[in-house]
């Protein structure tokens, strides 16, 4: 099957295809292929002609963009300015962009600070299924009473509409940061610890949990400051570490980001740190990493995909695929009834936006 592909490079040529198209999938730098592989009957919108940074005030630390712009653009842009998106985006280097990383609603280890790309988005414009735009949210952080565009846009996977449009609050980043790498004996202590780091006052920029064992902490703020604070952490701890710091530190962040985990499908899963000694005894040898204190798991899959599907249903959880080819992204527990079908309903009346017809 070859599907149609167009090109918009404005709102108003993405509107147009929504309107002569029976279905439409929008992709971006195709970093998530299994989200952005056509089914039948759908044509592919390629989103890289609607691109560049709109707007950007370092001093209202707000910046505005169009949907296909890629992530090393934005973060380029930013770092100029010793600022960053906070929601810390996965797979910028393979090519990223802001619309692709919304659709998908993801985030990487650096939200445990200040939160996910949820609390960092601010406005959207997007076409629905009508081929009407839609403008939800603003440029600033208050938005008004009511319906809340910006994030219901987040992990829509494209459901809702086609973004063309978005606005983020970005943060300055820290002068400096420092990982501290602690291995404990069994998954038990390790979990242990990561329970009474989460519920500590200490500000951790990443808690992430390397299986089976190994604490993975990053702090951020004055350079002077650094040392006295990683002895106090591993006396809180209990126990020592490897401590990264300059450019060690910066590259093992970096070679985290685009999630080359292992071989075989990419699966993200949405779940809480007391869920995972259960998971853990059912996972194998998959290569994996659970991040922002457990609350978040990236995990490479190379078996049955039907399996992986029955295992997180009988663990109430819910997965999507980002790389492998499947006809269905979404595994385990049917995340029908939280997307909200009324509101499918509403933006997308003729399900021009699903690849299976109604």
């Amino acid at each position: 099957m070859t599907a149609d592909v167009l090109y918009p490079t404005s709102p108003a040529e993405v509107q147009e295809a929504v309107r002569s198209q029976p279905r439409v999938l929008p992709r971006g730098g195709g970093s998530k292929p299994a989200l952005s592989t056509p089914r039948e009957g759908q044509a592919v919108l390629e989103m890289s002609g609607l691109s560049g940074v709109l707007e950007y005030d370092p001093g209202e630390y707000v910046l505005v963009a169009r949907a296909g712009t890629r992530l090393a653009e934005v973060e380029q842009l930013l770092a100029q300015n010793g600022q960053y998106l906070p929601f810390d985006p996965p797979l910028v280097e393979q090519g990223a962009t802001l619309g692709g990383t919304v659709a998908a609603g993801l985030s990487g280890p650096l939200r445990q600070r200040y939160g996910g790309v949820r609390d960092f988005i601010l406005g959207v414009q997007f076409v629905d299924g009508e081929g009407n735009l839609v403008r939800g949210g603003g440029k600033v952080v208050k938005n008004a009473a009511g319906f809340d565009l910006p994030k219901l846009m987040v992990g829509s996977l494209g459901r809702l509409g086609i973004l063309t449009e978005l606005a983020f609050k970005v943060f300055p980043f820290p002068k400096a940061t420092a990982t501290l790498r602690v291995t404990f004996p069994a998954l038990e202590a390790a979990l242990e610890a990561l329970y009474k780091l989460a519920g500590s006052p200490i500000e951790l920029y990443a808690l992430d949990l390397e299986a089976p064992a190994t604490l993975v902490l990053r702090l951020g703020g004055l350079p002077e400051a650094l040392p006295a604070r990683l002895e106090r952490l591993q006396s809180f701890l209990g126990r020592s570490g490897e401590v990264l710091q300059g450019d060690t530190e910066t590259q093992y962040w970096r070679h985290l980001n685009p999630l080359n985990l292992g071989e075989g499908y990419l699966v993200k899963v949405a779940l809480t740190a007391r869920q995972i000694p259960a998971l853990e005894k059912a996972l194998g040898g998959a290569p994996r990493r659970y991040m922002s204190a457990g609350n978040l798991l990236y995990m490479a899959w190379n078996d049955d995909l039907e399996r992986l599907d029955t295992l997180l249903k009988s663990e109430n959880l819910s997965g999507l695929v980002l790389k492998g080819t499947t006809p269905r992204p979404q595994i385990g527990v049917d995340l029908g009834q939280v997307m909200g079908h009324r509101v499918t309903a509403a933006l997308d009346p003729q399900g021009k936006f699903t690849a299976y017809h109604p």
